[in-house]
């Protein structure tokens, strides 16, 4: 056993996998411990689709003590982050109207775009043919980029017996340490549609996402095993009887089984548990064949043989003389089971019928909301492309582990 498991971690790919999933389950049990404890769906946002980045409360930011720093390219940096791509679009949609020749302008060179606008946009000029509401629509853009420019301060206001007073001043100078801001929340990954910080849920998520693969691997695992050992060693009517069952749930395509039965428990009954259990319920087939003829290639060996005359019950040969000769079968098919729950776990939940939506995440039940909401047309990547390289890393781990485990308990795949 120790040689085995010796060669085991000397497999690089075992390794791999190994350092990869240990690394997941750090994630999942330290970050809401130590980083960030508390209720992964608590709605933190108004329903929209926050980007990942740092926020800074500006109530906060106004009461905070100010430096004046002068940097020499905050205008222009201001103006050009101010200015949409849909105004610099407009501002040359005027320029054609003009006939002004743009061929050689860059729409992302603000300074130029300005320079030319300032030098060419006359509100008191009618194109013929411009309506009067695009002619609207153009003067409020050209009122909007001179007050980037030459605003130098904003005024805060305080309401004081039914009056506004003015409380104090901001100019373009003025900087705040954001270590000083009272309220600060970094959102590496955003938030979803709901307001939820997606990295907080992703870690949940994550876990719950485990936790089914795991009830659902030990389910299959153990209905496969107990049906393949007994199938292979008695044979006769009983192998007839269970490869009769095995055989009707393998021509029934699991995937579609699975769906019926998860449609017919209903949205209320169906929590993560649930879900892991029908999964495992629906996925011992191939187990339970490939354990059946491990069992047939084992049955008739000498040391069977000597502990069937020995009078031996069939519950001990079974567990003392065949099931250690096929345990790293088992333990591989295990894994492969591990993996194959969560990536059917996130298939069930594309479709609206996995776990229960408002108790627990699950990866899948992330890529469901995000493709409820369209985050992949709207551009917010961070609601379901995490998901997707968190499922991808976790399916890849357990594989490069089976791997592994397969060179290091067949000596045929050994260098």
């Amino acid at each position: 056993m120790k040689n085995t498991l010796r060669q085991v971690f000397h497999s690089s790919k075992f390794l791999v996998g190994f350092i990869i999933f240990a690394l997941i389950l750090l994630t999942v049990w330290l970050y809401p411990l130590l980083i960030n404890p508390g209720n992964p769906l608590e709605m933190i946002g108004v329903g929209t689709f926050a980007k990942p980045g740092t926020y800074v409360s500006l109530y906060d930011a106004v009461n905070t003590r100010t430096e004046t720093l002068r940097l020499p390219d905050a205008d222009d940096k201001r103006v050009a982050y101010l200015l949409s791509d849909a105004d610099r679009v407009a501002m040359i949609e005027w320029f054609g109207i003009m006939d002004i020749d743009v061929s050689e302008l860059d729409a992302t060179d603000t300074d130029a775009l300005l320079d030319l606008w300032f030098e060419n946009y006359d509100p008191a000029i009618k194109p013929k043919g411009m309506t009067q509401a695009r002619r609207n629509f153009f003067k409020r853009l050209d009122k909007s980029i001179r007050q980037i420019r030459s605003a130098d301060m904003l005024k805060v206001m305080h309401p004081e017996e039914d009056e506004l007073v003015e409380r104090s001043s901001i100019t373009k100078t003025d900087y705040v340490n954001v270590g000083d801001v009272a309220n600060v929340k970094l959102l590496p990954l955003g938030t979803d549609n709901f307001g939820r910080d997606v990295l907080k849920e992703l870690v949940s998520a994550t876990g719950t996402s485990i936790v089914i693969g795991l009830i659902a691997g030990v389910v299959a695992t153990l209905i496969g095993l107990t049906l393949g050992l007994l199938a292979g060693y008695v044979g006769g009517l009983v192998d007839d009887v269970i490869m009769f069952i095995t055989n009707i749930f393998t021509v029934i395509p699991s995937f579609v089984l699975l769906i019926l039965i998860s449609y017919s428990i209903g949205q209320e009954q169906r929590g993560a548990s649930v879900v892991a259990l029908v999964i495992g319920f629906t996925s011992w087939t191939w187990t339970a064949r490939s354990v059946r003829s491990q069992v047939i290639s084992l049955r008739n060996r000498d040391h069977v043989n000597l502990s069937k005359l020995s009078g031996h019950s069939l519950v001990r040969i079974i567990v003392t003389d065949i099931l250690p000769y096929i345990a790293s079968y088992v333990v591989m098919a295990f894994i492969l089971q591990v993996s194959s729950g969560i990536l059917s776990e996130a298939q069930l939940s594309l479709l609206g019928l996995g776990p229960k939506t408002t108790v627990t995440p699950t990866l899948g039940l992330m890529m469901n909301w995000a493709m409820l909401y369209s985050a992949h047309t709207n551009g917010s990547w961070w609601a379901y492309f995490p998901v997707i390289l968190t499922i991808t890393l976790i399916s890849f781990s357990l594989n490069l582990m089976n791997t592994g485990l397969d060179k290091g308990f067949n000596p045929t795949l050994r260098d």
